[in-house]
């Protein structure tokens, strides 16, 4: 099964309506059924950039370029859209694309603007922060180009986060994709001060079918202090509000939430093996929740998966992995639990 199986988790199940509890290891009741899977390639827009670790180790990411990265590694043919500059970072990551087989047509290379870098910093629990350089490569994502590409396909969402609207010109190019393709978008509001801004990600979110979120942006959406959170009732109110189809509330250590307008399901993981480092680890559950609506996963299945794979990450320095066997080790551990 490989490596990867080191890390999967054991969950603690709770059924909040129905105030049902379960325990044990992964469960794979085919019960609420999202959908049927979604027709089409999802796409994926928004920055990629290196983490620089205190090291001084650059390890490829940006939530966008990690989520179309992860979707790759489990058999997905996302579209991703960003931009580079031409310089010894950009041809890294186009090589390492290729590589990793990812459509190429949607990397936009900039003669100017350098490819996107942030100073990544661990606390002694392996919790990141960030230091994010301004005015990169990905933060001018040409429209025309952007255009281009999603015309050639065909679409089935697109994933943003909030990071990429900080600039007119990759905001501009956003809207634009959003307005010509119709398709629904999946927003993951991932604030980074000093470029969080409310107000944008509520209108992201008020054209959204799908919402990810953590516990502090919840907090901070809603300006509440996570000490007075009520994390099942403001999910609930949060997917009424914003008329989602799902929301996504991840808590860390805690587990997550999947929330729609019928019901929350919460899932605890137990961690197992070393855990390097957290970076990723949001991004690692977004990819798995995609690859759940995309295929028709029942949310059980999707809440469970996603933590599981996130957890996996935690094991590893960095949002991803370039051995192709840690997500074919996932892969064939589903499948296996189908059957």
């Amino acid at each position: 099964m490989g490596i990867a199986l080191l890390y999967h988790a054991v969950y603690q199940l709770v059924n909040i309506k129905e105030n049902i509890y379960e325990y044990g290891g992964i469960m794979t009741m085919k019960t609420d059924r999202l959908s049927e899977g979604l027709s089409g390639r999802p796409v994926i827009f928004g920055e990629v950039l290196y983490d620089v670790f205190s090291d001084g180790k650059g390890v490829l990411g940006g939530a966008p370029f990690n989520v179309a990265w992860n979707l790759k590694g489990f058999g997905l043919d996302p579209l991703f859209i960003s931009r580079v500059g031409e310089d010894i970072r950009g041809k890294e990551l186009e090589f390492a694309m290729e590589n990793w087989e990812m459509d190429m047509s949607g990397l936009q290379k900039d003669p100017v603007k350098q490819t996107g870098e942030v100073e990544v910093a661990l606390a002694e629990d392996g919790t990141p922060s960030y230091s994010i350089m301004d005015d990169q490569a990905y933060d001018h994502i040409d429209e025309n180009a952007a255009l281009k590409a999603t015309q050639a396909i065909d679409c089935s969402l697109i994933y943003h986060g909030s990071l990429i609207a900080r600039s007119e010109t990759s905001a501009g190019t956003l809207n634009s994709l959003l307005a010509n393709t119709s398709v629904p978008s999946f927003v993951d509001a991932n604030i980074r001060e000093p470029f969080s801004d409310n107000s944008m990600i509520e209108t992201s979110l008020e054209r959204a079918k799908w919402a990810k979120l953590n516990k502090e942006e919840l907090c901070s959406i809603l300006n509440i202090k996570n000490s007075q959170m009520n994390y099942q009732a403001e999910s609930r109110a949060f997917v009424a509000s914003y008329k989602l189809d799902l929301l996504c509330l991840t808590l860390g250590a805690s587990g997550a939430f999947l929330t729609n307008a019928e019901r929350s399901l919460r899932a605890k993981p137990i961690y197992s093996g070393v855990i390097k480092d957290t970076v990723g680890a949001g991004d690692a559950f977004t990819a798995v929740v995609i690859l759940g609506l995309s295929l028709g996963w029942d949310k059980i299945n999707i809440l469970q998966r996603a933590i599981d794979f996130s957890v996996g990450v935690c094991g590893i320095q960095g949002a991803i992995s370039r051995d192709k066997a840690f997500y074919q080790s996932y892969s064939a551990f589903w499948t296996e639990s189908d059957v």
